[in-house]
């Protein structure tokens, strides 16, 4: 892993807002966009986007993009995403899980 593209202490690497603004739809949309813990159709479009944007800006990056894009389970997905968004990717997908409450 290169610490060019890293920010702070975090593990969050820099990366444009769009990849950002869709890593978090992901995240946030688990009901939506994640069956029995592995990506459907309509989570592969989305995350396939931001994965195109995300390797293109951090060639780095490919290897854990490729990856999440041949096995797309929940982990393998939630290891990218801590790429773009930190720890709060976990917290994201946590509430997507459980909803706005927690009980």
């Amino acid at each position: 892993m290169s610490a060019a593209g890293l920010v702070g202490v975090s593990g969050r690497w820099s990366v444009g807002p769009d990849v950002v603004r869709l890593a978090r739809k992901l995240a946030l949309g688990y009901r939506l966009y994640f069956s029995g813990d592995v990506l459907n159709s309509e989570g592969r479009k989305l995350f396939e986007e931001m994965a195109r944007m995300l390797v293109y800006e951090h060639p780095e990056l490919k290897g854990v993009v490729t990856r999440a894009r041949r096995n797309p389970t929940l982990g393998n997905v939630l290891k990218v995403l801590e790429r773009v968004l930190g720890d709060e990717a976990e917290k994201l997908v946590r509430e997507g899980v459980e909803g706005p409450y927690a009980w």
